[in-house]
Parts: C-alpha cells; sequence; structure tokens
C-alpha cells in the first residue's frame, strides 16, 4: 500500500507522450530494463482512480515486475474473485495490506511483516499464517483513498490483513513524504512482502534498484522539464469548526 500524498502535476505534462505499458511520460520510461519475475505468490494491485500519478507513481511499474500481477483502477469491487478476475475458493488465503491506525511498532513483534486480526492485535501463529499466502492485495493511493478502498470492498474483511515495520522509511525521501514512518511506495511493499512472502531475497533486490533508476531519473528529468515537477500544495486557511 502507498499513503504518500498526490503530488499535483503542471497542466503542460498532460501533453508530454506516456508510455503504454508504465503509463509514465516517456522522458520518465524504465520499461525497457524490467524483465518480469515469475512468483508463486500472485499480486493484486487496487489503485484509486485519483492516484493515478503520472510521474511518481509505482502501480504499474511495480506489476511490470510479475509474469502474475493484476492492476484494477476502481472503487469497489463485488468480490475478491471479481477484482482478480478469477475464481478465489479461499479468500482467507490472500493478505490485504493495510495500515489504518494499527502500528507494528506497538505490537513489538520484531518482524516485517505482521497478520493481524480486526481489533489490530497480532495473530497468534504468525508463520502459519504467512506460509500460507497464496496471494496479495495491495492499496495503491494516498492515506485517505487506501481508507476509502478498504471500507468500499467488505470483502477484504474475509482476508487476512497484514502490516509492515519496515527496516528503513520510504525511498521516495523529499519527494514524497510519507505521514507515517511505515509508509511505503506500492513498489517498496510489494518488495518487501514479495520477497519475504516467498524468501527470495532477489525479488527486493531487483524492485528496489529499479525503483531507484525510476527516483534518478526522476530526478534528471525534473531540471529540464520543470512541467514534471510536483505543485507545491496550498495551504488550508479555513477555520475549523468548534465543538
Amino acid at each position: 500500500m502507498t499513503t504518500d500524498p498526490k503530488p499535483q502535476l503542471a497542466p503542460l505534462a498532460e501533453a508530454i507522450p506516456e508510455c503504454p505499458r508504465c503509463g509514465k511520460p516517456v522522458p520518465l520510461c524504465i520499461c525497457d530494463s524490467v524483465e518480469p519475475i515469475q512468483s508463486r505468490i500472485q499480486l493484486l494491485i487496487l489503485q484509486h482512480p485519483q492516484e493515478q500519478d503520472r510521474a511518481l507513481g509505482t502501480a504499474r511499474l511495480t506489476a511490470l515486475h510479475f509474469k502474475n500481477a493484476v492492476v484494477k483502477i476502481g472503487l469497489s469491487w463485488p468480490s475478491l474473485s471479481k477484482a482478480l478476475g478469477r475464481t478465489v475458493r479461499d479468500p482467507s488465503r490472500w493478505a490485504v495490506l493495510y495500515l489504518g491506525s494499527a502500528r507494528a511498532a506497538e505490537l513489538a513483534t520484531g518482524a516485517e511483516i505482521i497478520a493481524i486480526d480486526r481489533k489490530g492485535l497480532a495473530e497468534p501463529y504468525q508463520e502459519d499464517i504467512l506460509d500460507d499466502i497464496e496471494g496479495v492485495v495491495l492499496l495503491d493511493g494516498t492515506w485517505s483513498q487506501a481508507k476509502a478502498l478498504w471500507w468500499r470492498n467488505a470483502w477484504m474483511l474475509k482476508c487476512q490483513r497484514v502490516i509492515l515495520d519496515p527496516a528503513a522509511p520510504s525511498r521516495y525521501g523529499k519527494l514524497r513524504k510519507e505521514p507515517r514512518s511505515d509508509g511505503l511506495s506500492t513498489l517498496e511493499a510489494a518488495a518487501l512482502l514479495m520477497s519475504r512472502l516467498e524468501q527470495r531475497p532477489q525479488i527486493e533486490t531487483v524492485l528496489l534498484a529499479a525503483f531507484d533508476r525510476m527516483l534518478t531519473r526522476y530526478r534528471e528529468v525534473q531540471a529540464e522539464m520543470p512541467e514534471l515537477a510536483p505543485k507545491p500544495k496550498k495551504r488550508d486557511y479555513r477555520r475549523k469548526k468548534r465543538g
């Protein structure tokens, strides 16, 4: 799940051609360096319609790294099967990454991936639960957009909710400020989850290398094409209503 605010792009950015595969402006495309990975665990990315950030978003780039990944754009789907496009017999074997108000640090498990119950508490038998996961659902959007996706899709309660306790903050740095230190880009979250669940460290290495290439390309192009730079956000000076 990504929890970072969406940068607002200048109108001129809309005129720049985009790559049909990753959806990024052509000057930012790194598709030629991406080779799909065969994975046991399937990846489903649900993207909020307002989170289609052409410059710094990572949903489609993440999906390109896996041969069995699916990206769907929308607000709600009747079931996991409908969202995925195939029948899922046991949704409980699918993990949904949703942080919400839960904080891994407060659970003090020492693990990077924690399966939690509906009360936000760590499930017993963590290893058995995670070993049984056959698919992962990531919610792509800002903090509020991810919350909207979570609450509009009741079928997610049939899945196993997980949260992350990453060893390092997002590599976005100052480009996209995260509201919490455990908030990662969709690509970083996929890298951590897929590599740990499949016990294949090389998955994380490959994805993070691609993320670094994307950010490097962005910084290089930004100076030449300022229309791709995020606009500074306006402060909201509206007074809050007193209770």
